[in-house]
């Protein structure tokens, strides 16, 4: 049965004799433009993001720089210092070594073991000459310094602290020497001597250069003395 509406728009038509529907209606599937990937995201990760905290669920990646051994964290290189002691050790130019190396590449922890090795022989139960030690190391080195800039050389502070620092080891090798003759006063004061004189001939050769001229011996005679001081603080001398 047919009914015809008054303004002729629409046709109605009865339940019986339309036919039957079916179907699904699929919702459609919604998703929030976080970013790259924030629809992978669940709820609290999207809602952090979404208000500027998406850096606390940042994970920082592993790097190869991280498991690095404890000497490269340190920039201890153990061959290197080995390399300077022996230049210090055998300050002659005819055995070959290239001594420039030492105040061209100066490094802290060499002379700062030196100088710890030169204060353990020199405590004598006294603990506080460690740091006596410690301290004219800097300050002598800092004099130093400042007197070869005065003088027109062209060194740093860390080239003279690396240099003075590692010219102790002719002293800490004559301690032994010491100890054993130390009842002879003139071999003694000769084994003394030589220490020092290769001490400060170690160190004047490496921080003396031609550019110092007629002036060398202004600063060789207070690196003389430097080490002449270093040596009285465990002989008395």
């Amino acid at each position: 049965m047919q009914f015809s509406p008054n303004n002729g728009d629409f046709t109605f038509v009865s339940s019986t004799e339309a036919q039957e529907l079916s179907g699904t209606i699929a919702a459609p599937e919604i998703k929030v433009n976080m970013g790259s990937d924030s629809g992978k995201d669940p709820y609290a990760t999207a809602f952090l993001r979404q208000r500027g905290y998406g850096w606390l669920l940042e994970v920082e990646e592993d790097d190869g720089e991280d498991n690095k051994p404890l000497l490269d964290e340190l920039d201890i290189d153990v061959k290197d210092i080995y390399y300077k002691i022996r230049c210090v050790l055998m300050p002659m130019p005819s055995l070959g070594y290239n001594r420039q190396v030492v105040r061209d590449n100066p490094d802290f922890w060499g002379p700062l073991a030196v100088v710890l090795l030169f204060s353990m022989i020199s405590i004598y139960g006294q603990f506080r000459v460690v740091s006596w030690i410690i301290t004219i190391w800097i300050f002598g080195s800092l004099t130093i310094f400042l007197l070869a800039r005065v003088l027109g050389g062209e060194v740093s502070y860390g080239q003279v602290l690396g240099v003075i620092g590692y010219s102790l080891l002719p002293l800490i090798v004559i301690a032994p020497f010491l100890l054993v003759i130390g009842g002879f006063e003139v071999v003694s004061t000769f084994i003394k001597l030589f220490g020092v004189f290769w001490a400060a001939y170690s160190a004047a050769s490496l921080l003396v250069g031609d550019e110092f001229k007629t002036k060398k011996p202004l600063l060789i005679y207070p690196i003389f003395l430097l080490y002449i001081y270093f040596l009285s603080l465990y002989t008395g001398v």
